[in-house]
């Protein structure tokens, strides 16, 4: 082979060398362009996605711009209303302004509409949690499907236990024992208003007394969250004395006479000496009465602290 045609070979394998160098090029750069293109429409994606969205509401919550937060939390709504976030994320927009109410509604509304959305119920307790309404909570579980309390079995709390049935009558004043689940504390209140932590703690038996009451309970656990509230109504009625013992007895006098009416504790005697009957209204009994002249037809009566009213005792005297 002459030197000219070596020369000729070695240019020929140097331009192929550039050409494909050149195709190369031209194909990292056809690459690197699809790729931003890629790059752009994911991001692009990404902003315009349900995350995207969530996301930037929460970075404008952040910085307390509620307006934008709120457009972007409802615009991850249009997408998707089905998950928990901008839910989430729109009730604290609310909470910032001062609007829990309308948190509320935003959760109760959507569960109206999606009653077996079990993440939806658990970011609504968690905002009853973060608002300070955890009395809520047993009310919100209670309305919901049976499928629901047991996919959130953390935030159920089991009603305190009463030692005495109500609806029946007791002739003795009672000790009442309330019992809840480990770990749980009880209040309660005996003026048939709902209890609340607020309301008086169970540290005791409670004494019911005669009269009829009615107890209100609720057991909270560690986390503060209560039961549903148990009410039990009892009546205690104490055995009535017998009409009173009056002296003397019936019959006719020449001499001065006092009576006398046996009153025991707890009770409170009333007297007429008009032939009317006894009641709170006539005289109260204080000492021995002087008996007067002539005839008299004297009446007492017993009344205990609740009011109730014994029997009448009637004597018929005349004093000559």
């Amino acid at each position: 082979m002459s030197e000219e045609e070596r020369r000729r070979r070695n240019r020929e394998r140097a331009r192929q060398k550039a050409r494909r160098k050149k195709k190369q090029k031209r194909a990292l750069l056809l690459a690197l362009f699809l790729l931003l293109i890629i790059a752009v429409v994911g991001v692009f994606a990404y902003l315009t996605s349900y995350i995207g969205a969530v996301n930037k509401g929460n970075r404008a919550l952040g910085r307390n711009d509620y307006t934008t937060a709120e457009d972007s939390f409802r615009n991850a709504l249009a997408k998707d209303d089905t998950r928990p976030e901008a839910y989430t994320g729109l009730s604290k927009v609310y909470q910032a302004q001062d609007n829990a109410d309308k948190a509320e509604r935003l959760f109760t509304s959507a569960l109206k509409k999606q009653g077996e959305n079990i993440e939806l119920y658990r970011a609504c307790i968690k905002f009853y949690i973060r608002s300070d309404q955890k009395e809520k909570i047993p009310e919100l579980l209670d309305e919901a499907d049976s499928s629901i309390s047991d996919a959130l079995p953390e935030y159920i709390v089991k009603t305190p236990k009463f030692s005495l049935d109500d609806g029946e009558d007791y002739d003795d004043v009672q000790q009442l024992k309330l019992t809840a689940a480990s770990g749980c504390k009880i209040y309660y209140t005996k003026n048939k208003k709902k209890p609340t932590t607020g309301s008086r703690k169970y540290t005791g038996p409670i004494q019911i007394e005669e009269g009829d009451t009615t107890i209100y309970a609720i057991a909270v656990n560690k986390a503060g969250i209560p039961s549903l509230p148990v009410r039990k109504s009892y009546t205690v009625e104490l055995p009535i004395e017998d009409a009173p013992a009056v002296s003397p007895s019936t019959g006719q006098y020449s001499s001065a006479q006092e009576i006398e009416i046996k009153v025991p504790d707890g009770y409170t005697a009333y007297y007429t000496t008009d032939k009317s009957e006894p009641t709170t209204s006539s005289t109260k009994y204080t000492g021995p009465v002087e008996m007067p002249e002539g005839e008299t037809i004297f009446k007492a009566v017993l009344v205990n602290a609740k009011g109730r009213v014994s029997g009448i005792t009637t004597r018929n005297y005349v004093l000559n």
